[in-house]
């Protein structure tokens, strides 16, 4: 029986605004990190959480895609 192929890497991520909890979806970069996001209701600056590489792993529905890709801790490094 062959291996089960790795799921699709999903490219979209919808953000929420821990501060007036504002959801957008958004594309994420496949080439680099987002470190910084302007909430499009508020426009509080985001940044990423202690621990998470990116603004997508800290406040998205999904990790970013080199997170989705290795299960690995970071991706920026």
């Amino acid at each position: 029986m062959p291996p089960t192929p790795p799921p699709a890497v999903q490219l979209t991520s919808v953000l929420t605004c821990p501060v007036c909890h504002h959801a957008q979806a958004e594309q994420m970069p496949t080439d680099a990190c987002q470190w910084f996001y302007e909430c499009t209701s508020c426009h509080t600056m985001l940044k990423p959480l202690a621990g998470d590489c990116c603004v997508y792993c800290s406040y998205g529905t999904v990790p970013c895609p080199p997170i989705q890709a290795t299960g690995a801790q970071g991706c920026c490094g």
